[in-house]
């Protein structure tokens, strides 16, 4: 439960941040020389150096944290989620705080689904599971289940 919260908390920084920095990028950098082309780089470009000073800054003040994100640190450059918002930012045309109040919901959202499938994966490990259903099994099983029970709140915002 605590590497999730501490992944929830670096994915919420690089997202914010990103959305940030990105919408900057794009208004004063890509738009008015006409190189939206380049969008994706550039946005690339900028979330992997803000996942690389997350990584350089848990690595020299949290090291607890960052042995216990391991592998899973960088891989939040290659998550399509952070890059999918940055997209989505733009594409949607919101202005300097829109992208700020969004990314952070989408960052927030992210890392309530993260910390909820690390407290149902610390129940089912002390659970008594048939042997059919070990493991990934009832992972699945039991995201699904997660999932319909979200679908519950259609249109309720």
């Amino acid at each position: 439960m605590e590497t999730a919260v501490g992944m929830a908390m670096a994915v919420i920084f690089v997202l914010v941040m990103a959305g940030c920095i990105t919408w900057i990028v794009d208004h004063f950098i890509l738009m008015p020389y006409d190189l939206e082309f380049l969008q994706t780089i550039a946005f690339i470009l900028v979330i992997a150096a803000l996942v690389q000073f997350v990584e350089m800054f848990l690595k020299k003040s949290i090291p607890a944290l960052y042995a216990g994100l391991g592998i899973f640190l960088p891989l939040i450059t290659t998550n399509c989620a952070v890059m999918g918002v940055c997209l989505i930012n733009m594409k949607e045309g919101y202005p300097f705080l829109t992208t700020l109040v969004a990314s952070f919901a989408y960052a927030a959202g992210f890392g309530l689904a993260l910390i909820l499938f690390a407290g149902v994966r610390e129940r089912i490990i002390i659970g008594r599971v048939p042997k059919p259903l070990q493991d990934t099994s009832i992972g699945l099983v039991t995201a699904g289940m997660l999932a319909m029970a979200f679908m519950a709140f259609q249109g309720m915002v």
